[in-house]
């Protein structure tokens, strides 16, 4: 077998360099140049030039492709068959990235405990040995079953085994101590990980094994590698809450198989990771005297909805820049909501420092914490405790008016369900029907929902 070229590609503009530089010669990008294989397809390695699952490649109408239901397989976990979109589906490529220590591959030898001898697994260690595999199953109070262990980084050698073996579940811990022969330069660089990846896709979706990725995260928070590794695989996973916390989110940021930005919670015990049935309860602090600053809302994650604190803490500024820092949401929402309520309802915060924290650890991405958010500063400004049995969800627009968001219905009958009494809620989102055991204030603009 002859040994392939090696070139290097610019990441920024694509053009390609038959040696390495600091600099790209094109769009003069700094340390932009990466190593990737040129290889020749030949016929006889490929017959008939199948295509990237195997298959030969043929044109079809639309109409004449044959539907068939996807065959899943529940992991054992309900949580995490609730992220995956309700199972594994044969043949998918799903990366699991998150902090290290913050249990992806506790989550994942627990998945492969729980399907037990159903089907073939293999988990292929690139950075623990053996022995603290066996170490950590027993600390989980895994019970012994057959579950084939592999320690390679070679990925040429962990496809020549897979193909022996023909397991129905690959599990590659991490993908960023993986290479390939093909190049040249060390495993953990983008080339390598990119490469890797796509010969392990590539197996997965020939062979209809379904295949496990576990992937670093930089301090960003995001996947470490390159880009393209998100566009490969079908789900995307990210591990989410500070390893200080007891609890773990799971949170679906691309999934092909089921809905994108589905949660899965889960609570971190001796014994492996549990789950948590009600998440509402969690993120919620039963005060026994309201307190100034804190409001409940109803936030929707996936396919369900979810009740979390937010808490805001708004206290006079001695610099000459006020701050304005937030925990769990996006702070650039936060400072646009500020000039929103000052322009509209006169209310000012340009001379003090604006805290704002979601309860639990959880993200929270979308505009109906806007209502909930300004409601929580005006009252730890003010000093002026909200109700305890109030409820609130509602984007706010930049001319002061409240507008409805989705599920709306679906929000108020989660917190009917956990003893809430009241609810301010766009006019938008207001039920035709009362509901039992609710009082509704449906609001318009900003300065209703603050009289």
């Amino acid at each position: 077998m002859t040994k392939p070229k090696i070139a290097y590609t610019c990441t920024e503009c694509g053009s390609m360099s038959p040696k390495w530089s600091g600099q790209c010669g094109d769009c003069e990008a700094w340390n932009s140049l990466t190593e990737v294989a040129i290889t020749k397809p030949s016929t006889e390695q490929h017959p008939r030039f199948k295509g990237y699952a195997g298959e030969e490649a043929a044109v079809m109408e639309l109409s004449a492709v044959p539907t068939t239901a996807e065959s899943r397989l529940s992991s054992g976990l309900s949580e995490l068959d609730r992220v995956l979109g309700g199972g594994l589906v044969t043949g998918s490529a799903i990366l699991i990235g998150g902090d290290p220590g913050i249990g992806k591959s506790t989550v994942l030898l627990q998945t492969l405990s729980n399907l037990g001898g159903q089907c073939p697994a293999l988990y292929v260690t690139g950075e623990e040995s053996l022995q603290q595999i066996k170490l950590r199953a027993e600390r989980l109070g895994v019970p012994d079953f057959k579950l084939n262990l592999l320690a390679e980084t070679s990925v040429e050698r962990i496809l020549e085994i897979a193909a022996k073996q023909k397991p129905q579940i690959i599990v590659v811990d991490s993908i960023q101590t993986m290479y390939t022969e093909l190049l040249q330069s060390a495993p953990g660089s983008v080339g390598q990980v990119r490469e890797s990846a796509a010969q392990l896709v590539r197996y997965a979706k020939q062979t209809g094994t379904a295949l496990f990725l576990v992937g670093h995260v930089t301090k960003e928070g995001t996947l470490a590698g390159p880009r393209v590794l998100e566009h490969m695989v079908d789900t995307v996973l990210y591990f989410e809450g500070d390893r200080d916390s007891r609890f773990r989110v799971i949170r679906a940021v691309k999934n092909r198989f089921g809905a994108v930005n589905e949660l899965g919670v889960f609570a971190m015990t001796d014994r492996g990771l549990k789950e948590v049935s009600n998440p509402s309860a969690i993120f919620l602090s039963r005060y026994a005297d309201p307190v100034a600053g804190s409001v409940v809302m109803v936030t929707w994650e996936g396919s369900r909805p979810m009740l979390i604190e937010v808490q805001a803490l708004v206290d006079e500024s001695h610099l000459a820049n006020p701050r304005r820092v937030t925990v769990g949401l996006e702070q650039n929402r936060l400072a646009l909501a500020l000039a929103v309520l000052h322009r509209h309802c006169g209310v000012v915060t340009y001379n003090q420092d604006v805290f704002v924290n979601i309860v639990g650890g959880v993200r929270v991405s979308e505009t109906a914490a806007d209502l909930a958010m300004l409601l929580a500063v005006v009252s730890s400004l003010k000093n002026k405790p909200l109700p305890n049995d109030l409820v609130v969800f509602g984007e706010v627009g930049l001319a002061g008016e409240i507008r409805p968001v989705q599920s709306g219905q679906e929000r108020l009958k989660e917190a009917v369900k956990h003893g809430f009494k009241r609810a301010i809620i766009p006019q938008g989102n207001a039920p035709k029907t009362p509901i039992d055991g609710m009082e509704i204030i449906a609001v318009k603009r900003l300065h209703e929902a603050l009289l």
